[in-house]
């Protein structure tokens, strides 16, 4: 199979496991209370059986279809690989709101390889809403292309996320920087959904401190196809670990960048 084929047969693949893992949450969410759920780090970081079990469901597909490509999920880590292909997978981004009955969450399926960010597909199963990208073959939703907003980081509002990783007062600074810079700001529960609807023009930008690669992997191949500009994660070894993220439209990149300040003082 040519490379430009087996990419394409990788974006089928993701498409239909985004659909399946979203119809299967959607059938947990609407009897969750039911669910096992444990805590990880703290009260609010929280998984349940089916975290585990949508991610079980992708993962064992990519695996029997491409066993030569690397997998990073959420909830069972990394598995090494061969081809330079790396799947990193969040089967619930937004727990939180899937455990209380809201609407922000999605499966998200990203890839990166040697050159960044390759594939970004990422469903809202209540939303019903599939975002799908490749790179260098634009972004869609539901079909239809999408693009970033045009202007500044006044042009919509701006999605943001926060945890326990970064000192509550730190980010407190960074909404008060914001604030005074006549930014309007949000917060929907999933990072990776904000970070597709930045794709969509729905949102001038985002940006959370430290998040994890299975979070924002997917989005940044939607806003980067979409016209967008991002923060660049670390790959190799920094692919395991938090880092800032940030995904804007074109025109809202350097301003967000200088407020927020990712990676310029120690305690970002």
């Amino acid at each position: 199979m040519m490379h430009s084929d087996m990419n394409a047969e990788r974006l089928k693949l993701a498409v239909d496991l985004a659909r399946r893992a979203g119809d299967l949450g959607l059938d947990y969410f609407r009897r969750r209370d039911a669910l096992v759920v444990e805590t990880k780090r703290h009260v609010t970081d929280l998984v349940s059986e089916a975290d585990r079990e949508l991610e079980t469901l992708i993962r064992t597909a990519l695996d029997k279809a491409f066993p030569d490509d690397a997998q990073l999920g959420e909830e069972h880590g990394l598995s090494e690989g061969h081809s330079g292909f790396t799947w990193v997978i969040d089967p619930i981004d937004g727990t939180a709101p899937f455990l209380n009955g809201l609407p922000g969450w999605c499966v998200s399926i990203g890839a990166c390889d040697s050159d960044g960010p390759a594939l970004g597909v990422i469903y809202a199963p209540v939303l019903d809403e599939l975002f799908v990208a490749f790179r260098g073959k634009g972004a869609t939703l539901n079909g239809a292309p999408i693009q970033a907003l045009g202007g500044d980081l006044r042009a919509g509002l701006l999605g943001i996320g926060a945890n326990d990783r970064v000192a509550s007062e730190r980010v407190g600074q960074m909404l008060t920087d914001l604030m005074d810079a006549g930014v309007g700001w949000m917060r929907y529960g999933s990072g990776a959904l904000m970070l597709a609807w930045v794709a969509a023009g729905r949102l001038v930008g985002y940006a959370e401190p430290r998040m994890n690669a299975w979070d924002c992997m997917a989005g940044y191949v939607l806003i980067n196809e979409a016209g967008g500009r991002v923060l660049p994660f670390p790959d190799g070894p920094g692919l395991l670990v938090p880092a800032p993220v940030m995904g804007t439209c074109a025109g809202a990149y350097d301003e967000l960048h200088e407020i927020c300040a990712f990676g310029s003082t120690p305690d970002w």
